[in-house]
């Protein structure tokens, strides 16, 4: 059985917990890991890219960075799964919302992703197949919120190879097309996650109101969706 480090994370097999929570922002993992776990530890720190262990609610879980895009989150994906043994990753991150019913700072658990990442056709063969969320943790995600008193809109996202890209009518055509909001990571963890036989689910919080053309503070994109970790812990 393999096992780590490896050129990207620093740790061994059993550093890391069997749940992993997968933000972008190294930032925005160090406030999970200080705010809401307890027992932590440093378990990575190469890159930049920082990673966190502990518990919550005496459950072990980790916290790791990915970086932004398909590519990046891709290979911290592939490592936590195939060299630390991890079973079920989380993705908690941002979005730009695209629909009326969504607004700034709303949670949308994503049932699916579709994207124009040339990537995700290697990872399914080169077939057009659908990036899906696990069933199990996405049926947890909605049986927790519903028991918190959490709103949160459940259905497609669209995960982008371009944050600046040559059409400006994409935005619109997601819209129509029953988009509940766009982000960079999300169709290739879903992608790799079956690949791989894991479970993966994603939760992101409308830090862009596209719709309405309001934009969340970067100081509150790594501190705040203290809803989404609610959630994401809620399921571990």
């Amino acid at each position: 059985m393999e096992s780590g480090p490896t050129p990207h994370l620093e740790g061994v097999r059993g550093d890391y917990a069997p749940t992993v929570l997968l933000p972008g922002d190294p930032k925005r993992a160090r406030f999970i890991a200080e705010n809401y776990l307890t027992n932590v530890k440093l378990v990575n720190s190469v890159r930049g890219a920082e990673g966190f262990t502990g518990e919550s609610n005496g459950i072990p879980v980790s916290v790791q960075s990915v970086g932004m895009g398909i590519p990046s989150a891709l290979i911290y994906y592939t490592e936590l799964i195939r060299f630390f043994g991890v079973k079920k990753l989380i993705r908690v991150g941002s979005c730009g919302g695209l629909n009326e019913s969504v607004r700034l700072g709303d949670l949308i658990c994503a049932s699916a992703a579709g994207t124009d990442s040339a990537a995700i056709e290697k990872l399914n063969d080169g077939l057009t197949l659908p990036s899906v969320a696990d069933w199990e943790l996405l049926y947890s995600a909605v049986n927790v919120a519903d028991n918190a008193g959490i709103s949160m809109a459940v259905g497609p996202v669209f995960t982008s190879d371009l944050f600046y890209g040559p059409d400006p009518e994409l935005f619109s055509k997601l819209t129509r097309n029953g988009i509940l909001g766009v982000e960079m990571e999300i169709a290739g963890l879903y992608a790799l996650s079956k690949a791989e036989g894991v479970q993966a689910l994603a939760l992101v919080t409308v830090s862009d109101d596209i719709i309405r053309q309001e934009i969340m503070s970067s100081a509150d994109r790594e501190s705040t969706f203290d809803e989404m970790i609610q959630v994401a812990l809620g399921i571990i």
